[in-house]
């Protein structure tokens, strides 16, 4: 069985379309950096080294008691 000029060229560009796409998709992860001038309430991530977006960090929220939560009905 031989192989043609042909298919060995289509098996290169699809390998060449696949490496470029895989590292397309490596670089367009989100990643966590620090932002020494914003401080710790501040979470800051860079996509693809170009976009920086922050965000004030999430409070986790405070949970209260079941009988806090309840209001007192006239009986």
């Amino acid at each position: 069985m031989t192989i043609s000029r042909l298919s060995l060229r289509a098996l290169a560009i699809a390998f060449a379309l696949a490496a470029v796409t895989g590292a397309a998709v490596l670089l367009a992860l989100p990643q966590t950096i620090d932002s020494a001038v914003l401080g710790a309430g501040w979470e800051c991530t860079q996509t693809a080294f170009v976009l920086t977006t922050c965000a004030p960090r999430a409070n986790p929220a405070v949970e209260t008691s079941r009988k806090d939560a309840i209001r007192p009905t006239r009986g």
